[in-house]
């Protein structure tokens, strides 16, 4: 939560509804620190938090500490962290997900309309693959200079666009979901640690679509919040380079007398320098 910038996504788990014989539908939240794109050396973790419901309430909880820049979609529970009284946070759209409802579209109907939005998109992620890893001030000048036009141009071609649509048509959705981020959507040109999209933290969900279909639901309220720190702690030990067993072997090794107050000692960045070494000799 000192991070300057966070990545946040959340996906539905099955939760056993006692007394009831089904499920019920709870939430895993995922947040993200990484800015090894942007040159960072900080190690990267994530942090998964259940909750029984998608309230507003909940990211607003798990997030009351946090300030800086939070990269997400446009659910509508994160716009009161936006809107805070009290040091409210900045937004960062995704542009995945906008390019995801023209392709959706193309896919569906082969559009040219479409097909130029995506391959309008596609320059700047070209743009990216160029200028990962690389310090936030230079790529924040690339994208000054290179990006910046093409985002005008998208969007003087999107508002032309939208007026020669049908109102209520799959496209004027696509365009006016993009119209209505544009802010946030092209704050990372500003901005040289912003990503262009959210995929880093929806990558780390992918843990969990994987679960659901092995152990199919978590027992009870209590068994998601067990669930999101497992999640946590596999999750972070990967992307720090760690195969996620050895990690918890290491931990439940030492853990019984390791003192409480040093507990910082066996996150999984800490503990990265002595498993490296035999991880990378069994691979």
């Amino acid at each position: 939560m000192a991070a300057h910038k966070l990545h946040a996504d959340d996906t539905p788990i099955p939760v056993l509804a006692p007394g009831t014989g089904k499920t019920k539908s709870g939430r895993l939240w995922a947040y993200l620190r990484d800015d090894r794109p942007a040159g960072s050396t900080d190690p990267p973790a994530v942090l998964f938090r259940y909750s029984p419901d998608r309230k507003g309430e909940r990211p607003r909880e798990h997030l009351q500490r946090f300030r800086g820049i939070l990269q997400a979609d446009a659910y509508g529970g994160f716009n009161g962290l936006y809107d805070r009284a009290h040091e409210p946070l900045i937004e960062a759209a995704c542009w995945a997900h906008a390019r995801r409802k023209f392709f959706e579209i193309y896919d569906s109907t082969a559009s040219p309309i479409a097909s130029e939005a995506l391959e309008r998109i596609g320059a700047l992620y070209a743009i990216e693959d160029e200028i990962r890893g690389k310090p936030p001030e230079e790529r924040k000048a690339v994208r000054q200079a290179r990006a910046a036009p093409l985002l005008k141009d998208l969007y003087d071609w999107l508002r032309a666009t939208v007026r020669k649509v049908p109102k209520k048509s799959a496209t004027a959705g696509a365009i006016g979901y993009s119209l209505s981020l544009w802010s946030a959507l092209t704050r990372y040109t500003d901005d040289g640690s912003i990503e262009i999209d959210n995929n880093p933290v929806e990558r780390e969900l992918r843990a969990v679509a994987l679960g659901r279909k092995n152990y199919l639901f978590a027992g009870s309220d209590a068994g998601g919040e067990r669930a999101a720190a497992f999640y946590s702690l596999i999750g972070t030990a990967k992307l720090c380079g760690l195969d996620p067993e050895g990690y918890l072997r290491e931990v439940l090794t030492r853990i019984a007398d390791h003192p409480v107050n040093r507990i910082e000692e066996l996150l999984p960045w800490n503990v990265a320098p002595q498993l490296r070494p035999s991880v990378d000799l069994a691979a």
